[in-house]
């Protein structure tokens, strides 16, 4: 036996459908579109109770999201059940909706009479989004008559609806995870730039003030204590900068004076003479740009101060065409080519690595003739970037 359709029943069932695609389109929050389109699906199809539920990341199980109508016993029994439990499984497995009258899967789940003589018949229909089922709705019935043809095709259509909300919103937690990762990575890059290399700077020092106290040079021991203020100072600035900004600031006056300022604190703290030529007097970057090259080279005087065990280092700018190039170079110890390529993997290079790759750059690290190592940064002068630096 089948349900007659009246023509107010069609407009109505038409109007569900109008309703569903236009929260839709609005970008409604998932949630609060399931509540609100169960009691109009339920009075449309003559259901006593209805549930929505999504298929894990994991594949295997079956997870209620929404529901209205069921006792609350069955909505904890079935919060997650198997992918393959019962008529909802079925579903789930197929792409077609499955009517059942056997009720007995879910009745010993959720161990109560609502699935006993008060439910005669479901159906399960399958959320389908370009023919991956990513989830089952489910209809309950206390007549054990199915609901005829025109009814059953609003409900595929709904499921069709549904798959889509769910592709969207699995969409949107996708896009926030690689966000969430990105933004993680950029506080890491901006810690390590701000703190990492100032702790490292004061770890350096703290033996040769721990030298100059047991050799009771008071002058060489009041020299060390005041770098060591200093840079516990600069290092508690970045860190108030970094919780209030999430960002490392960036020098007002532009990227020449940020260099400048750097060279000059760099000769200073490590007695290592840096000559710097700028060959592009015109070149005109963005903010973002700015910052991004300044932290790389910072970054490539610090690796210069830690490992190289240099006299002198040069730092020059370049502009050939529209292509930025900086490079680093020190006659300390240099590199073989093989360790070249394993300090690829040091998570300092990681970063300026990174950086290089937000303005569609590289870096390359090698040889410096007549010894030493050269750090070479290429960048288009005209990229895109984003705002993070």
């Amino acid at each position: 036996m089948t349900s007659e359709i009246s023509p107010s029943g069609l407009s109505g069932r038409a109007g569900i459908l109008r309703e569903l695609a236009s929260n839709l389109a609005a970008g409604d929050d998932l949630p609060d579109l399931l509540k609100r389109f169960l009691e109009p699906l339920l009075r449309m199809s003559g259901a006593t109770a209805g549930a929505v539920r999504a298929i894990t990341d994991g594949g295997d199980q079956l997870q209620l999201i929404s529901s209205l109508g069921l006792p609350e016993p069955v909505s904890q029994a079935e919060g997650s059940v198997r992918r393959d439990c019962g008529v909802c499984g079925a579903a789930a497995s197929g792409e077609v909706p499955v009517w059942s009258s056997d009720m007995s899967a879910c009745a010993r789940l959720s161990g109560v009479e609502f699935f006993g003589n008060a439910c005669l018949r479901t159906v399960a229909v399958p959320l389908q989004h370009r023919g991956r089922v990513l989830g089952v709705y489910s209809l309950f019935f206390a007549q054990d008559e199915e609901p005829g043809q025109e009814i059953r095709a609003v409900l595929r259509s709904v499921g069709e609806l549904l798959g889509l909300a769910l592709n969207n919103a699995r969409l949107e937690r996708e896009h926030l995870r690689i966000a969430v990762m990105s933004e993680r990575q950029s506080m890491a890059a901006e810690v390590h730039d701000a703190l990492a290399q100032t702790l490292a700077y004061v770890k350096f020092r703290m033996p040769l003030l721990q030298g100059a106290i047991a050799g009771h040079d008071e002058s060489a021991a009041l020299h060390y204590s005041a770098d060591v203020r200093r840079a516990v100072t600069d290092a508690h600035a970045s860190l108030r900068e970094l919780l209030t900004n999430f960002r490392a600031p960036v020098d007002p006056l532009g990227l020449r004076h940020a260099l400048q300022s750097s060279i000059n604190e760099f000769e200073t703290s490590t007695g290592i003479a840096l000559a710097f030529q700028d060959r592009a007097p015109e070149l005109v970057l963005s903010t973002a740009q700015e910052a991004q090259l300044f932290r790389i080279v910072q970054e490539a005087l610090n690796n210069i101060a830690k490992h190289a065990g240099a006299r002198h280092a040069w730092l020059t700018i370049e502009q050939h065409s529209d292509v930025v190039e900086i490079v680093v170079e020190d006659d300390g110890h240099g590199v073989s080519l093989g360790e070249a390529g394993a300090r690829t993997s040091h998570y300092g290079m990681d970063i300026m690595r990174q950086r290089a790759a937000r303005l569609g750059g590289k870096i390359e690290i090698g040889q410096r003739a007549g010894g030493g190592t050269r750090l070479r940064v290429c960048v288009p002068s005209t990229s895109v970037v984003d705002t993070v630096s």
